[in-house]
């Protein structure tokens, strides 16, 4: 069967209100990941530094800007992410069930697409 990679953004109350304990956050977390790496459906993935540490970037008449980044308004923060293979945006649905941001925040799923100069004609 053909499969279609999925890239997964965590998102989380950037508060850090909402929390699962350390034991159960881990548990789950370990348990999803295995599963994920048993399956052989889990590719590249890592948390990120919280927004104190995070820039923004534009180019804006041939001059590069870096501010501090992520603007105030955000309510939830990108936490990390993951690459994943599934057979279809249920299978990766039903998968990132069982991960620790489904329950703290808000898991996104992307489906990968080739850009038109990269399909074969």
């Amino acid at each position: 069967m053909t499969t279609q990679q999925y890239l997964v953004i965590h998102m989380t109350d950037a508060s850090a209100t909402t929390q699962l304990a350390q034991d159960e956050d881990r548990h789950m977390l370990e348990s999803w990941a295995k599963e994920g790496d048993d399956a052989g459906a889990l590719g590249p993935g890592a948390c990120v530094a919280g927004r104190d540490r995070a820039k923004s970037i534009v180019v804006r008449d041939g001059k590069t800007i870096v501010t501090d980044g992520p603007f105030p308004e955000f309510k939830e923060w990108f936490a990390g992410f993951d690459v994943l293979e599934a057979e279809s945006m249920e299978e990766a649905a039903s998968f990132m069930a069982k991960h620790p941001s489904a329950v703290l925040g808000r898991i996104l799923i992307l489906p990968t697409i080739e850009l038109p100069w990269d399909r074969e004609e």
